[in-house]
């Protein structure tokens, strides 16, 4: 399965040195939050409007193929009372599971 991410430039960069991307969603990490917030396809342009759109820094949308990774994603809604579901991953992703990185913007 492929799910979708947004970052910063500067973080995918820093994941790409390092092997591995720790960051849950703008500006906070994974040790913080527990696990990297992900969309499915149909998701991702929601969230870069509603949680990016004041974002002035180079941004990347990351494609991550599940069957790479070695954490694990589970669907669940991001808050309590909200039916929707959106993919979280609980670990680090590794670089070589992200398929493609499309700068957006």
């Amino acid at each position: 399965m492929r799910i979708f991410h947004v970052a910063t430039a500067a973080d995918w960069a820093a994941a790409q040195a390092s092997g591995t991307y720790t960051t849950s969603t703008y500006g906070v990490s994974l040790t913080q939050e527990g696990f990297i917030h992900a969309s499915r396809e149909d998701q991702w342009r929601g969230v870069l409007e509603r949680f990016y759109a004041d974002v002035t820094e180079p941004l990347v949308l990351l494609e991550i193929d599940t069957d790479l990774l070695a954490s694990e994603v589970v669907e669940e809604p991001p808050a309590p009372g909200v039916e929707e579901t959106f993919p979280h991953v609980y670990g680090p992703i590794e670089t070589a599971a992200v398929v493609a990185g499309t700068p957006l913007r």
